[in-house]
C-alpha cells in the first residue's frame, strides 16, 4: 500500500509561512552555535592573516595584537547603530533601516571586520536594503550624501555582500510582528486605546533597540515581539497570549506548563537580552578595538602593500595560465575541425567551477 508520501495527490501538511523562509532554514541560531560560527571564523581569519604578515617578513605577526571575535562584534554593533542616522538623514522608512541591520550582522557571519571595514559594508548593505525593499535611490545621490564617500565605495563590495548573504534578501523583521499584535490588541475587550498606543510605542522603542543584540538570529520576530510588548505592558503582552490560546478545545490536566505560561517563559530571556545589550556600545572601547584593527588589517585587503600587490600578481598569473590554456583548446579544436566541439565547452566549463573554487 502506497503511503501518503509516495502518493502524489495526497496534500502534504502545511508548515507555516515564517518556516517555509531562508531567514528560518538559513539565518536562525542557538546561542552556542552562534558563538562558535564567530569564533572559528575569527580563528581561520587570524591565522590566514598571520600568514600574510609572515610571508611579508618572518616574525612579524609576533607583536600583532589580533581583534577577538568579541571586539569584531562590538564593532560591527557601532555601525548597526549607524544606519539609524544615516536612514533618518535619507528619510528612508523603517524596514530599509530593518533591513540594512540584519544584512551587516549576516554579512560578518561569514566574513570578519580585519578584512572588511564594518563602516564601508554598513553603507554598501544599507543602499541594496533600499533596492531589496522597494525604496530604491541612485547610486550617485547616494554617495554624495554621505561625507568622503564615492560612489565606488558602495559598488565594490555590493556582489561580495550579497553573496554572502547567499542572495536571501527577504527578511522577516519584529517590527511588524508588533504591528500584527497591535491590530489584534485592538480587538481585546475592555481596552483603551490611550494605553495601548503608549505602550506599541514604548514596545517598538524595544524593538528598534533588539536590532543591536543577536535576538533575531536566534528568536523569531513573534517572539521578538512578544518581548518587547512585555517590556512595555505585560497586562497587555499576557491578554494577547489568552486570546491566540482561547479557541484552542481545553487539555486535560497536565503538570506541565500551559501553553500561555510556556509562551511567556520564552520570553524572559528574549527581554533580559534587549534590556543589558541593546544598548550602545562604550566609545571608548570601540575605539580602542578601531585603533587596533589598523595594525591587525589583512595587509592583503591594504591596497598598495606588498602582500596586496603579491595576491594581485598571483591572481593576474592565474587569469593568464586560464587564457593560455583556452587559447590552446581553440587552436587544438580547429586543427581538428571542430571549434565548437561538446569537449571544449566541457572542458571551458571545468575550468570555470576549478576558477570558481580557488576565489
Amino acid at each position: 500500500m502506497a503511503t501518503a508520501s509516495e502518493n502524489p495527490s495526497t496534500p502534504s501538511a502545511k508548515i507555516p509561512l515564517y518556516e517555509g523562509s531562508t531567514q528560518f532554514r538559513h539565518w536562525r541560531f542557538s546561542p552556542e552555535q552562534l558563538a562558535e560560527t564567530r569564533s572559528i571564523m575569527n580563528a581561520n581569519a587570524v591565522k590566514a592573516i598571520r600568514d600574510a604578515f609572515e610571508a611579508d617578513s618572518a616574525g612579524s605577526s609576533s607583536e600583532v595584537l589580533f581583534l577577538s571575535a568579541d571586539e569584531e562584534n562590538l564593532l560591527v554593533k557601532l555601525y548597526a547603530s549607524k544606519v539609524s542616522q544615516l536612514c533618518g538623514h535619507f528619510r528612508f522608512p523603517e524596514e530599509v533601516e530593518a533591513t540594512a541591520v540584519t544584512y551587516l550582522k549576516r554579512f560578518y557571519l561569514k566574513n570578519t571586520v580585519m578584512d572588511y571595514h564594518p563602516k564601508n559594508v554598513m553603507l554598501t548593505a544599507l543602499f541594496i536594503a533600499t533596492k531589496t525593499t522597494n525604496h530604491p535611490i541612485s547610486l550617485e545621490a547616494y554617495a554624495n550624501h554621505i561625507p568622503k564617500t564615492l560612489p565606488s565605495d558602495v559598488l565594490d563590495l555590493e556582489f561580495l555582500v550579497a553573496q554572502s548573504l547567499g542572495f536571501d534578501f527577504a527578511i522577516w523583521h519584529a517590527h511588524r510582528a508588533l504591528w500584527g499584535m497591535w491590530l489584534d490588541i485592538q480587538n481585546l475587550p475592555d481596552l483603551r486605546m490611550d494605553e495601548l498606543r503608549q505602550a506599541y510605542e514604548i514596545a517598538l522603542k524595544h524593538v528598534r533597540a533588539s536590532r543591536l543584540t543577536d535576538a533575531e538570529l536566534i528568536y523569531t520576530p513573534s517572539q521578538i515581539a512578544l518581548a518587547c510588548f512585555s517590556l512595555a505592558s505585560p497586562s497587555l503582552a499576557s491578554a494577547w497570549s489568552r486570546s491566540q490560546f482561547s479557541s484552542a478545545p481545553p487539555s486535560p490536566p497536565s503538570p506541565a506548563p500551559s501553553p500561555e505560561s510556556a509562551l511567556l517563559e520564552i520570553l524572559e530571556p528574549i527581554k533580559s537580552m534587549i534590556l543589558n545589550h541593546g544598548v550602545l556600545p562604550d566609545v571608548e572601547a570601540v575605539r580602542e578595538v578601531d585603533r587596533r584593527l589598523r595594525l591587525c588589517k589583512n595587509p592583503e585587503k591594504v591596497v598598495g602593500s606588498s602582500a596586496y600587490k603579491r595576491k594581485l600578481d598571483e591572481k593576474e598569473r592565474k587569469a593568464a595560465e586560464k587564457r593560455t590554456r583556452k587559447a590552446e583548446r581553440i587552436r587544438k579544436a580547429i586543427e581538428d575541425g571542430d571549434p565548437f566541439g561538446t569537449a571544449l565547452k566541457e572542458q571551458e566549463l571545468d575550468d570555470d567551477d576549478d576558477d570558481d573554487e580557488e576565489e
